[in-house]
């Protein structure tokens, strides 16, 4: 049983667009045991985690945040490369949203128990950032945390003056090990909130600080992080959260009536329904006869969901859209454009870059001094890791005073009582040669003059 005497914190897992999982286990905590969020000591999070946890943080709507979820996965669907194509910008997508969805005092409330999981670039180590000055300044460290490279551009963004990246990199379960730490991961492993598969496997995967079992279901979900599934699939994935976390309350009898409910609500007003729609006679005997759909076709309706949460997902799934959409989604078409890609590509990848680029402009000389860093910094090391070359290194030389002996005071110097020194002892050594040859020949009258053959090398095989 999970004990909460001494504190607890939430960490949530970096999933990309698997992020959806988080959501229905925050509406199930909020529901069912909202004194979980608000009596959390840290809110700790990565790539996708981290965004959720900052909802959680700053007391935002849960709900809107699933709004910008689906949206963002729907306009991933409609190009034919997916996340992939050029006119896809993640970062700006994810900008626009948290800057609408987030309060004024988000950077507020999060500091001090928001931590958001960063990977620095110069060093890949990992960074724990919990204190934010402004609205901005948090949302850049959410951007930060969510920056995959390549997936979402090449020049990573900066946080105060630092570049980072994806905080799932180099630890994707923040601070997980500890023990009042309550873990979620929408991939089943051990974890304490995620999936159970029915699995045989014994085989498990530590990536990063996360547990992942080997098995088809994971492999479809990590198939499924980078490239978004239809909504329907996305409310699948929102209701196994929410099962699993009601399942974790559950089993640790955290369902406690005791505790305060007050907290961050998933919305004001509350519909009593996703869809309420009285079926009339006509579409009852169409029904019937197999001339019209089955009521409510596009989700199940008996899908485990807070209401607000089922409502978002059941508009999603409708297929609202226009002519042009239902034309271009039927098979001839969507084979022709794939037909077509190798033309209408380029074309396609010249506007966004040259979008990108007037975008691009007032950070040009921050980023193109970085690059010019990174660069200098890449010949260093690679000069200094690269093989001295036999002139470079410096060439033994005749001596003309032998290096320090331990002598005794009163005691001459015995040839056979000289140390065995190796040539590695002796480049170590800098002997220090006379300028003149006239002060090499005043030696200390009880010291006699030395030769090289005073010296007796030996070499290891």
């Amino acid at each position: 049983m999970f004990d909460l005497n001494g504190g607890w914190n939430l960490s949530f897992a970096g999933c990309g667009f698997l992020g959806i999982y988080h959501i229905g286990v925050a509406s199930c905590l909020l529901e069912k045991a909202p004194y979980l969020v608000k009596g959390a000591t840290k809110l700790y999070g990565a790539s996708a985690g981290a965004l959720t946890a900052s909802v959680l943080a700053s007391q935002a709507s849960l709900t809107k945040c699933c709004e910008d979820v689906i949206e963002v996965a729907q306009e991933a669907r409609k190009r034919n490369l997916g996340p992939l194509h050029p006119s896809f910008n993640l970062v700006k997508v994810l900008k626009s949203g948290l800057h609408r969805d987030l309060p004024c005092d988000a950077h507020l409330l999060a500091s001090g128990r928001l931590c958001v999981s960063l990977t620095r670039v110069s060093d890949g180590e990992n960074v724990l950032v919990s204190q934010f000055s402004s609205k901005e300044e948090l949302i850049q460290a959410l951007i930060c945390s969510c920056f995959i490279p390549i997936y979402c551009g090449l020049i990573p963004p900066s946080f105060r003056g630092v570049r980072y990246v994806d905080g799932g990199i180099s630890d994707n379960l923040p601070q997980s090990e500890l023990k009042n730490t309550i873990s979620i991961s929408p991939f089943s492993g051990e974890s304490d909130i995620c999936p159970r598969d029915n699995s045989s496997s014994f085989h498990e995967l530590r990536l990063t600080n996360t547990s992942i079992q080997m098995n088809l279901g994971n492999m479809y979900r990590l198939s499924r992080a980078l490239f978004p599934p239809e909504p329907k699939a996305l409310a699948e994935m929102c209701q196994s959260g929410y099962k699993d976390a009601l399942r974790f309350l559950k089993e640790n009898n955290l369902l406690m009536q005791g505790h305060p409910t007050s907290g961050p609500t998933l919305q004001e007003s509350l519909p009593t329904c996703c869809c309420k729609h009285k079926e009339t006679n006509k579409e009852w005997l169409l029904r019937r006869l197999r001339l019209l759909r089955e009521q409510h076709w596009w989700m199940d309706d008996q899908i485990v969901l807070p209401t607000p949460i089922k409502k978002v997902f059941c508009e999603a799934c409708q297929d609202k859209s226009g002519l042009y959409a239902k034309v271009s989604k039927m098979l001839p078409v969507r084979v022709a454009s794939y037909m077509l890609m190798p033309y209408t590509l380029p074309v396609q990848s010249a506007y966004s870059v040259a979008q990108r680029f007037v975008e691009w402009i007032p950070e040009v000389p921050a980023d193109v001094s970085w690059l010019f860093g990174m660069a200098g910094e890449v010949y260093r090391q690679a000069w200094r890791g690269a093989p001295h070359s036999p002139m470079s290194e410096p060439c033994l030389r005749k001596c003309l005073s032998a290096p320090p002996l331990p002598l005794e005071c009163d005691k001459p110097v015995q040839r056979d009582n000289l140390p065995a020194l190796s040539s590695l002892d002796l480049h170590g050594n800098y002997w220090e040669i006379p300028k003149s040859t006239s002060s090499s020949l005043n030696h200390p009258p009880n010291m006699p003059p030395s030769s090289p053959e005073q010296v007796r090398f030996f070499v290891d095989l």
